[in-house]
């Protein structure tokens, strides 16, 4: 066997020095095969043969792997078996030994040798070149299965199935590891309960978010600014690229491939329209976990700047771990379009003019708006917005940094809103949202969406009165509160003659309350008389009568009847009326004998004709008698429910309803008071 004897001898010359020439260099390599009651012991099969050694899964524990050699470039290649052209093997008994027979290459590292012992392992030290050893070849580049369909299909916040739930145990432990020596020693800490790389990862971001804050300092002043991984860890703070760095050197020890990435973003500062030019502004990651590229951002994840960029505040965000790559596209475009991970990709110029939602806006489970552009344009001075989300959402808006000149309504799903720029030019519009639970706790809004508006001419006609609450209109919410199936479902209410009428279904146990409201029109004594509320059972309807033309806001107020406090605001209206000559006066004035399901047929006026007979006619139970005072007390007899008679206001200038209330008392109650006319 000429070639194994010359084999022994080039491989005794010193490393380093040239073989003789026209000599082959034969290089061994020594597999150790335990023998069958070893396999046995480790859980083999008998007679089998378990491998070349064992390899290390990052987290102490080993497994049988294959016998394993470098090519020039550096992968990682197996060695062939024995079975395989160019190879011989001994028929010796005991340990077996393969040579293999190939041109001469540079030198071979030492191979790690791995503790057969049962028990734990310790986990082995990981140095950036080692990691290799154990994170397997190299990740393909973005290829087709990397990929995601544009636009968003709406189906997950993730560009992979996962269960939060799943990792409380594990964000938990990976919040409290208080770790600074190394970045080595760090993840070593991070990596005791993690096992799949989908769980390294999820700890090493846990931590960063928490415990890296962004640096203002550094920002402003680039000399002062440190990136390189040990320097981010133990300042514990950075830029962006100082995130990125770290995130990625953390994932190589632990064994999971992460590439750094830079673009450029739609971050603090942007501006709706702006363009992007010379070099990127941002850095974030992707990782490659179960045979795919997913993209993350944990400067994002960790908090937020103040618009000033003076102070950074941590607020973690969850929407940034593992971004579905269409929402990704949002706010992070990429330098490479292959790392955008979409089919099709898009162009700087539509990422400049796409719409920007917020992760506020997809945390909320708000899923589109319309339009989808960030620059909308009037027509007729009216600019309409509406949002599509999950139901349970409260909204309102800001234009130009006011609650003013806007109409919301709350939808099911979402909202609508149409805007009325006072002013021609451009204006800031601002959309904001909250979940109806945080309402009790206090939760503020946050802002999902932010609009340029051109307006290119003024709706004149269009007015808001100040005491205009946002939104406007019942809703999902005013159902809520017990105000079922009404009669005007729109914010607005038009009417030609000054009159409606409004009808609710009421929920058990509500006492309803209302009031008339407009700019400089109604003094506070007079906002409920323009209303006559009537109760049936439990449906409410509402009679309002507009005292002349013009814009109003109806509001409605509710409490339980039981609750002895004060009535709370539910929701509004706007009445609208064209009509100059409308001139309706108010209704009789209502005493607090008057019970809600009383009801006034005639007159409703509270302004009664002088020297007239003016017929009446009240609806009212448990009632023994029923008397109108003018300038003569008048009797009303009952007639099946109806309590009716005729009065003469001669002589008078006020008439008064009374009632006994009971047969064997001998006084009477006030419930209503009419205005006789001046001759």
């Amino acid at each position: 066997r000429g070639g194994s004897q010359r084999g022994r001898g080039s491989a005794a010359a010193p490393m380093g020095t040239t073989a003789e020439p026209n000599a082959l260099t034969i290089n061994l390599l020594l597999i150790v095969r335990p023998d069958e009651a070893a396999g046995k012991a480790k859980g083999q099969p008998g007679g089998q043969e378990g491998g070349a050694g064992l390899e290390d899964d990052g987290n102490g524990n080993s497994r049988a792997q294959t016998a394993q050699r470098r090519d020039l470039g550096g992968r990682i290649k197996p060695i062939p078996s024995d079975s395989d052209k160019g190879s011989l093997s001994s028929f010796l008994p005991g340990p077996q030994v393969t040579v293999e027979i190939h041109p001469e290459e540079p030198p071979l590292k030492p191979i790690r040798v791995l503790s057969l012992e049962k028990g734990p392992q310790r986990i082995p030290s990981l140095r950036g070149q080692d990691n290799k050893g154990f994170q397997g070849t190299e990740a393909p580049p973005p290829g087709a299965k990397d990929l995601h369909e544009y636009p968003w299909d709406k189906s997950s916040l993730k560009s992979m199935p996962v269960d939060l739930q799943q990792f409380k145990n594990l964000d938990a432990y990976a919040l409290k590891v208080n770790v600074k020596s190394s970045v080595e020693e760090l993840v070593k800490a991070l990596l005791k309960q993690a096992r799949t790389d989908l769980e390294k990862v999820r700890a090493i971001w846990m931590w960063i978010c928490h415990h890296i804050e962004y640096d203002i300092v550094g920002y402003h002043n680039k000399s002062q600014r440190l990136t390189k991984a040990e320097e981010v860890l133990q300042r514990g703070k950075s830029v962006c690229e100082g995130y990125a760095k770290l995130f990625e050197q953390m994932c190589s020890l632990a064994g999971v491939q992460c590439k750094q990435l830079s673009g450029h973003s739609k971050g603090n500062g942007y501006k709706i329209g702006q363009s992007f030019t010379g070099k990127s502004d941002h850095t974030w990651n992707a990782v490659y976990l179960e045979g795919r590229w997913h993209l993350l951002d944990s400067t994002w994840g960790s908090g937020s700047v103040d618009d000033a960029f003076t102070k950074f505040t941590y607020r973690y965000n969850e929407f940034y771990f593992l971004t579905h790559p269409a929402l990704f596209i949002k706010d992070h475009f990429p330098d490479n379009s292959n790392w955008q991970l979409l089919k099709p990709t898009l162009t700087l110029q539509e990422f400049e003019s796409n719409m920007r939602q917020n992760s506020s806006f997809y945390r909320l489970g708000l899923l589109a708006a319309h339009p989808d552009t960030p620059i909308i344009h009037t027509v007729n001075g009216k600019a309409s917005v509406s949002v599509d989300g999950r139901p349970g959402m409260l909204f309102t808006f800001k234009l130009n940094g006011t609650k003013k000149y806007g109409l919301m309504a709350l939808k099911k799903h979402g909202m609508e809103l149409d805007i009325y720029p006072q002013t021609t030019g451009s204006h800031r519009l601002d959309i904001f949202a909250k979940p109806s639970r945080a309402e009790a706790l206090g939760d503020t809004y946050d802002c999902v969406l932010e609009y340029i508006v051109e307006c290119q001419s003024v709706d004149k006609a269009m007015r808001f009165p100040k005491d205009l609450n946002q939104p406007v209109g019942p809703s999902w919410f005013s159902e809520r509160q017990g105000f079922l199936r009404p009669s005007h479902r729109e914010p607005t209410i038009h009417t030609n003659d000054g009159r409606c009428c409004l009808t609710f279904t009421l929920g058990k146990d509500i006492s309803v309350l209302s009031s008339l409201h407009c700019d400089g029109g109604l003094a506070e004594e007079t906002r409920r008389q323009h209303i006559m509320q009537i109760r049936r059972g439990n449906q409410m309807e509402l009679k309002v009568h507009l005292p002349h033309a013009g814009t109003f806001v109806l509001r409605i107020y509710a409490k339980k009847r039981t609750d002895p406090g004060n009535y709370d605001y539910v929701f509004n209206y706007l009445i609208k009326c064209l009509n100059a000559e409308v001139k309706w006066p108010p209704f009789p004035l209502r005493y607090s004998h008057w019970m809600e399901d009383y009801e006034i047929v005639e007159p409703l006026s509270r302004l009664l004709p002088a020297n007239r007979n003016v017929p009446f006619k009240l609806k009212m139970h448990g009632i023994a008698k029923v008397l109108v005072q003018a300038g003569n007390i008048y009797t009303l007899t009952n007639n099946r429910g109806c309590w009716e008679g005729t009065c003469n206001t001669s002589g008078c200038t006020e008439v008064f309803v009374m009632v006994h209330e009971n047969a064997n008392h001998s006084f009477y109650s006030h419930v209503l008071k009419y205005e006789v006319e001046t001759q």
